[in-house]
């Protein structure tokens, strides 16, 4: 008889998230609601729901992710929500990509060594603010919760010297902003609804640069 509590994670099945993956989610939630006594890591009030807000949430993002890249950067990690879903999908799909995760609170980024080496994950966690580094370098950006989009991106044109996509979530008004930030920056990019909520989307952006504007 299959756990219940490992049930429910087979909503990312269809993306290829495979079964391996789900007692690796269920303990790394454990942990996080473990920890959350001593550490703010999630909010009180989801952790009843955490499975699917915050480890479903964060996986299905997999979908957009090139298997391809070599380096995936979590800015604002957190409690690895989604820098260590993701890993912990990579490494049972056996690919090697990288992921960086950026946490400038010194208890956060030790929680997440303590996980990366628990579950000997190929990641490595920067105990620095996002916004003071420079000439970063990666293939895939992914933020959750972190910051609006606006300011996300002009980290990525500010503080990274290249990548090629970056991939976020949006809230309820989340396409109007993206729309006014076509009036700034030139990119294309795909939309999928949420899994976890009706009201959000994940969104994925590339080919992206500042627009050149035109003296009248």
């Amino acid at each position: 008889m299959i756990d219940s509590n490992i049930l429910q994670y087979s909503v990312l099945e269809p993306l290829n998230v495979s079964r391996e993956t789900f007692d690796d989610f269920e303990e790394f939630r454990s942990l996080i609601l473990e920890r959350n006594k001593k550490i703010n890591l999630i909010s009180q009030s989801s952790e009843e729901k955490s499975k699917e807000r915050h480890i479903i949430d964060s996986a299905q993002i997999y979908e957009f992710i090139d298997k391809n890249e070599k380096i995936c950067t979590d800015v604002g990690s957190g409690s690895g929500l989604p820098g260590i879903v993701l890993a912990i999908i990579m490494k049972h799909n056996k690919n090697s990509m990288k992921f960086n995760l950026y946490e400038k609170s010194f208890r956060k980024s030790q929680f997440l060594k303590e996980v990366i080496k628990k579950f000997n994950l190929n990641a490595e966690v920067f105990q620095k603010n996002i916004f003071d580094e420079e000439n970063l370098s990666t293939d895939i950006l992914v933020a959750r919760a972190f910051k609006p989009l606006p300011t996300v991106l002009e980290l990525a044109h500010s503080n990274f010297k290249n990548f090629s996509s970056i991939i976020l979530f949006l809230g309820k008004s989340g396409m109007d902003t993206l729309s006014e930030c076509l009036k700034k920056w030139d990119f294309e990019y795909k939309v999928k609804q949420s899994l976890t909520n009706s009201d959000s989307k994940i969104i994925k952006i590339y080919k992206f640069k500042k627009k050149k504007w035109k003296q009248k």
